[in-house]
This record gives structure tokens, sequence and C-alpha cells, in this order.
């Protein structure tokens, strides 16, 4: 792969693009985590798929990855926890509140172990 660099007073600037094939798409939480995580913890990998120009494809794909994971994760405890009914919430909302945010911390730190810390 062949780097075009565009001179600017005394620097050399990388011209970096997206492909044309790539579909953009939003980066949330769970991407911008695994950046910051590959860019102090794997730095090889970094700037592996840094200088492939596949870090944006590989956020993208985590960050969605991630959220159905995680989206995945809470329809399956809210459907089998008959605690977390809408009658349990109007008869006592304190306890399903603390049970939804139970399940909640449960599964966002699945998915952090699973795809994004590794």
């Amino acid at each position: 792969m062949e780097i075009k660099y565009t001179r600017q007073g005394d620097y050399l600037i990388p011209n970096l693009y997206l492909e044309k094939d790539e579909e953009c798409g939003k980066i949330g939480k769970y991407g911008i985590l695994r950046l910051h995580f590959i860019a102090q913890n794997k730095q090889a990998l970094y700037e592996t798929l840094l200088m492939a120009n596949k870090l944006t494809y590989h956020l993208l794909l985590v960050s969605d990855s991630c959220e159905s994971l995680y989206k995945i994760l809470m329809d399956h405890y809210i459907k089998n926890d008959e605690r977390l009914s809408e009658k349990s919430k109007e008869f006592n909302p304190l306890e399903w509140t603390k049970l939804i945010n139970n399940y909640k911390n449960m599964a966002e730190e699945i998915v952090l172990n699973e795809y994004v810390f590794v």
C-alpha cells in the first residue's frame, strides 16, 4: 500500500480517505471504548488497522455487535424474570428499578468483556 503525502509548510500530511464502498455509520459508546482500549493496550493492532484503513470498519463492527448483544441480553432478562413485569413495577417500583439496573450492569459487563476488552 502506497501512502501519498501533501506538503503543508514544513510538514508532510498523509492523504487519508475512506474507501468508496465503505459505509459510514455511527460509532457508539462501545466503539469508542474499543478505540481507546486498542490504542492504549494493543498498539500493534491499532497501527495495523489504521495503516490498512480498516480502523473505522472495525470500530463500527464492534459497536454494532455490542449494541445487538446488549439488546438481546436485556430482552432475555426481562422476558425470563417475572419480577420485571408491569404489575411488579406498579406494586414495588424501587425493587423493580433495582432489578433492572442490576440486569443492565450484568449485560454491560458481559458485552465489555466479550467484545471491547479483548
